[in-house]
């Protein structure tokens, strides 16, 4: 009975432009802007939503506890007189992006046929590098039946930010699929995110079968054009893989090694002369929920920024009318996130496997949903200005909303972790 789950991250009442994250264009440009929490998480909801009227499946991972006082106080300081960029750092909502939660290797895949889980350390970003020991609590709380094996962190200095480098294939959700592990190795002037080193050690906790595991290089130059993680060039499900022609730094040999291992395989390519890699990145067409349908059918979920780059929608319309394999395409309004340079496939983490074995806490329907967006709309904050972090009353609502919320669901035991 395995099937696939988006657990999305819920947007924080923290959510601010700080622009913490060089390499991410989007969000160094926000830099300075007034950000939206209330209206940012409610985006969020309302995408949840458009998946379940689609047919999805649909779970949660909770915002983390901000300010980090913890992480403060392993510098010896606290927040109230703290520098004003470790402020910031303490105060991220970086963790709404779930795709870097962790990488999942679903049960079909593994030696032991179990799904394993090894959370992401995210030690290339100060601002990040906190997150893991949260989000390993509430995989380990998610994730507590015998189904699953959830890892704690490769080690630092291998940075490795989950399964926004990762991607799998296969000819359904419960059979054996190809894995592949995306990393970088130099980007220009920006940070390359993921270490070969961190692929490689993810797969070997995972028990994958080396026959149907790929190690992949991106290509500088989709680093150095701001493509800071895999997913804004690339993105694969079922039989498909959907990439931008200058995506990976040898195309040639990685198609011909996937195809070899999945003959199968259905490349969908776009052609940097129809879509050019800034458009691509702008519009972050490939950071899209590429999903499959209950009928079938595969559906790509984009942001608005698509529609709205004429040659990236141009090219969407296209396809779909040339009977091409991607079938369908459905549009979300997630602005606030991709201010920060997130879309939707930042803001899920996609596990493969039995509904039942989850903790139901971290599953929603419509009226969950309903009394998570209760709690929003009455406790995150309306705007926030990343200049006044220092804030205490902001610092006091941000603290009681994520509060409420965690005694909202039931998973008080989070609230100090």
């Amino acid at each position: 009975m395995l099937a696939e789950i988006n657990f999305d991250g819920i947007v924080g009442p923290s959510h601010n432009f700080a622009g913490l994250s060089p390499g991410n264009l989007a969000a160094t440009r926000s830099r300075g802007r007034i950000s939206n929490p209330r209206a940012a998480a409610l985006e969020g909801i309302a995408k949840m939503r458009a998946n379940l009227a689609l047919g999805l499946r649909q779970g949660i991972l909770l915002p983390h506890a901000r300010p980090d006082h913890r992480w403060l106080a392993d510098l010896g300081a606290d927040f109230a007189g703290a520098a004003p960029h470790l402020q910031a750092q303490a105060f991220s909502a970086s963790a709404m992006w779930a795709a870097n939660a962790a990488t999942v290797s679903p049960a079909p895949d593994t030696g032991d046929g179990r799904c394993h889980l090894s959370v992401a350390n995210l030690v290339t970003m100060p601002h990040r590098s906190h997150e893991w020991q949260e989000t390993l609590a509430q995989l380990r709380l998610a994730f507590a039946d015998p189904a699953f094996v959830v890892h704690g962190p490769v080690p630092a200095p291998f940075g490795d930010e989950g399964a926004a480098n990762h991607m799998r294939l296969a000819p359904s959700h419960d059979a054996p699929g190809i894995e592949v592990f995306v990393y970088g190795i130099s980007g220009g002037p920006y940070p390359a995110r993921q270490h070969p080193d961190a692929s490689y050690a993810v797969a070997r906790r995972h028990g994958l079968d080396p026959a149907r595991t790929l190690f992949v290089q991106q290509s500088e130059q989709a680093i150095a054009a701001g493509a800071f993680h895999n997913d804004v060039v690339a993105v694969a499900n079922g039989r498909i893989l959907f990439a931008h022609e200058y995506a990976f730094a040898d195309k040639d040999r990685f198609y011909a090694d996937l195809r070899a291992a999945m003959p199968e395989i259905e490349i969908v390519e776009v052609s940097a002369a129809k879509v050019s890699l800034a458009d691509a990145i702008a519009s972050y067409l490939f950071n899209a929920q590429l999903v499959t349908l209950p009928d079938g059918e595969p559906a790509l979920i984009v942001p608005e920024e698509a529609r709205d780059t004429p040659n990236v929608w141009r090219w969407l319309q296209a396809h779909v009318a040339g009977n091409g394999p991607i079938r369908r395409v459905e549009v979300v309004d997630v602005r606030q996130s991709m201010g920060n340079g997130g879309g939707p496939a930042c803001l899920r983490l996609r596990v493969v496997c039995d509904p039942a074995s989850v903790d139901p806490r971290f599953l929603v329907d419509e009226a969950r949903l309903d009394a998570i967006a209760a709690v929003i709309d009455a406790e995150w904050p309306e705007a926030v200005d990343s200049e006044a972090l220092g804030d205490p009353a902001l610092v006091g609502r941000v603290e009681r909303a994520r509060r409420v919320l965690l005694e909202a669901l039931g998973t008080v035991e989070l609230i100090d972790r």
